[in-house]
């Protein structure tokens, strides 16, 4: 199979996914937090991940792809999808014992992790001084943007839900280090995405009733809506395009553009639940917008 040839920086058509990817994430982020009352979280988070291995294998039958094929991938697949369910069970289990913006703050540690971790295995992914200073800023102006849940006393159960945040976070860097220093960087976005959402499929729902979670099929319109919406365009879409990207980009220069999506979710919040939107929200989103273009700038 011929793939394009990878590109050093990301371009316009790059920059414009990435930017939606980010938005509708911000967004799922609000809509499972709405579903919540109705569907319980893992039983949602797994239920997304069946429908989206179901799409996905239907996907690939059209288009023709192969899917289990001998290409040297099934170890470090496997391991992927392991650390990407393990991330969405440290998510979904830390809302238990958190608020969403603490979580938020270090789940979104993930692009430090792959900053720090890649270059180890990848020459090329080596940041500039410039590009260090610009993470830098994206991730405190995401911190100054959140500063609020960080007032309130801390508590035993609050600090176990940072603590399985950060593992969270670490788990999607360490995803994305597995993908771009492996074969993985080489196969299809759907074989890549297979792994991801095949793993989380049979773990999640034994997760669930671990967990004792009552499962129901009733729905109402609301939480149908809501569970199509996360699967057909959440797990299986959006995602897709993101394997598709980690193939194509730097690695370390996408991982950038996460720092988006929390600010997005206050947005939508803002718009949907009426939560505040303050000022501090608004100075982040002009610093993230400028470390972003600070990580993307072109070698002089």
């Amino acid at each position: 199979m011929n793939l394009p040839a990878r590109k050093d920086h990301l371009d316009g058509l790059a920059v414009g996914i990435l930017l939606a990817c980010c938005m509708f994430w911000g967004f799922q982020q609000v809509l499972v937090k709405a579903t919540l009352p109705e569907v319980p979280p893992i039983f949602q988070a797994a239920l997304r991940f069946v429908g989206a291995t179901a799409l996905l294998m239907l996907w690939c039958r059209w288009r023709r792809v192969a899917l289990f094929a001998r290409d040297g991938t099934l170890w470090p697949g496997l391991l992927a999808g392991a650390l990407f369910a393990s991330e969405f069970a440290c998510l979904y289990i830390g809302l238990q014992y958190t608020t969403a913006s603490r979580l938020t703050v270090f789940l979104y540690t993930s692009p430090f992790w792959v900053a720090l971790v890649l270059p180890l295995l990848v020459h090329a992914e080596r940041l500039r001084s410039l590009q260090w200073a610009g993470l830098l800023l994206a991730f405190l102006a995401m911190v100054f943007a959140l500063r609020e849940s960080f007032v309130a006393p801390q508590s035993q159960d609050q600090l176990l839900g940072d603590a399985l945040a950060l593992a969270g976070g670490l788990a999607w860097g360490l995803t994305t280090v597995t993908i771009r220093a492996s074969r993985l960087a080489r196969t299809s976005a759907e074989k890549l995405l297979f792994y991801q959402v095949g793993v989380s499929a049979a773990v999640l729902p034994l997760l669930s009733l671990a967990l004792g979670e009552t499962w129901t099929w009733q729905f109402s319109s609301f939480a149908l809506s809501s569970l199509l919406l996360q699967t057909v365009v959440g797990a299986f879409a959006s995602y897709l395009v993101w394997m598709w990207m980690l193939g194509r980009y730097p690695a370390t220069k996408i991982s950038a553009f996460a720092f988006l999506t929390p600010l997005f979710a206050l947005l939508f919040g803002a718009l949907w639940l009426q939560e505040p939107l303050t000022p501090s929200l608004l100075v982040a989103l002009a610093l993230v917008a400028v470390g972003i273009v600070l990580v993307n700038r072109k070698p002089g």
